[in-house]
């Protein structure tokens, strides 16, 4: 492998579990740097024990094309295990192998192996899956690279220019080696996208009606962070003559949820515990990606800025919801640990009928969580009426910002 830059924040997340009897799962979207998270690991464990056997597998080389199903893949491992000494064993893209989960809980049985697998497919472990390895697994999600990875990856200080080529060409870790132009890093970006959509979508789930596929993408892109429905979508697509049910939608949307393209997020009643069962926001996992399939507008800023809000606090760890108030709406609604806050994110705070609807929306909640208002805005007013106000690259930038 070549040189690379370490991913810190997950390799700390990830180190407690080192030598664990516990199969370690990597999930997240094609190209976000799992096979090099992988190779990461392996780096720290031979550092804290140069003498482990490694048994490393990845599935995308040509050299493991002929481990297809669980008998090749015990069939591999058993030929490279050393009697006596510790094997660590890492295997890459792992649901490209059949019935691969009969191995791990083999292994996991032994409590001899330290294991790491990653996949692109966030149904990876569900249903009889997730029964069949209950209690022997612990799952990691890796993000596009955050704005200080961003910074670090290409070697680039904070400044503005340098924020808005992050809105527009978004984390990828392979753009360190682009230049950071329109054409240049665009082309591949798309040709990302369409490599999700054929290899994670369509050849997996066995998709005829592509050129639907593509049209939700778009639609998608088109209304980040606007509530959307399946009829909504469907009704939509009547109106350009084309007939899709609402359940042909609600399968393609899991699709590519399941590709980590996108992710969804349901409303709730600020206050109570109601979850709405329609009517959702979507975002990109990559802005960059999102920006390659309908450009890059300045018309769009205020939802790109949403998005890579979200992708920001979906990186920490928050469980994220979109908050109903009534006939208000609160961005997010974001827990974890039994704690709470509320973000509302705006472009800019232009006008005094902007800051009055921004900061008057969370001032109608009546708890004492935090309460938080995003922007690019950069004055020295750090609070209104109790709600901080936070600039949106301090923001980014942060890591323990709500710690």
């Amino acid at each position: 492998m070549p040189d690379f830059i370490k991913r810190k924040y997950y390799i700390e997340k990830i180190k407690p579990y080192f030598n664990k009897d516990i199969i370690k799962i990597i999930v997240g979207q094609r190209r976000v740097g799992k096979s090099y998270f992988l190779h990461q690991i392996k780096d720290e464990i031979q550092k804290i024990n140069n003498d482990v056997n490694v048994i490393f597998i990845n599935k995308e080389l040509y050299e493991f094309r002929n481990i297809i199903d669980y008998v090749d893949l015990t069939e591999y491992i058993n030929n490279r295990i050393i009697p006596d000494k510790k094997t660590v064993i890492f295997i890459d893209e792992i649901q490209d192998i059949k019935e691969f989960e009969k191995v791990l809980r083999s292994l996991q049985a032994e409590g001899k192996y330290d294991i790491y697998c990653s996949g692109s497919n966030a149904n990876l472990l569900s249903g009889e899956l997730a029964t069949f390895l209950s209690g022997r697994y612990i799952e990691f999600k890796i993000h596009p690279l955050s704005y200080s990875e961003f910074l670090e990856f290409q070697n680039l200080k904070n400044t503005d220019e340098n924020f808005n080529k992050y809105l527009k060409f978004g984390g990828l870790p392979y753009l360190k080696n682009l230049e950071l132009n329109d054409e240049i890093a665009f082309d591949y970006l798309r040709n990302i996208y369409k490599t999700i959509l054929l290899k994670d979508v369509v050849a997996r789930n066995k998709i005829r009606n592509v050129e639907f596929l593509q049209n939700l993408s778009e639609y998608i892109a088109e209304n980040t962070g606007n509530i959307i429905s399946a009829k909504k979508i469907s009704d939509f697509l009547k109106s350009q003559k084309i007939r899709i049910s609402n359940n042909i939608v609600l399968n393609y949307l899991d699709f590519l949820i399941n590709a980590f393209l996108i992710n969804k997020v349901k409303r709730s009643e600020v206050g109570g515990k109601k979850i709405f069962e329609t009517g959702e926001k979507y975002y990109f996992s990559d802005i960059g990606l999102r920006n390659s399939i309908i450009g890059f507008r300045l018309q769009d800023i205020a939802k790109i800025y949403e998005n890579i809000v979200y992708n920001h606090l979906s990186r920490l760890g928050f469980d994220i919801t979109i908050g109903k108030l009534k006939d208000k709406e609160i961005d997010f609604i974001c827990r974890k640990n039994n704690e709470k806050i509320y973000i509302q994110v705006t472009y800019i705070l232009s006008d005094q009928k902007v800051i009055d609807r921004e900061f008057g929306n969370l001032l109608k909640i009546k708890d004492n969580f935090p309460k938080f208002v995003i922007s690019s805005d950069k004055f020295n007013v750090q609070t209104y009426q109790g709600i901080k106000h936070i600039n949106i690259i301090n923001f980014l930038l942060s890591e323990k910002i709500f710690n």
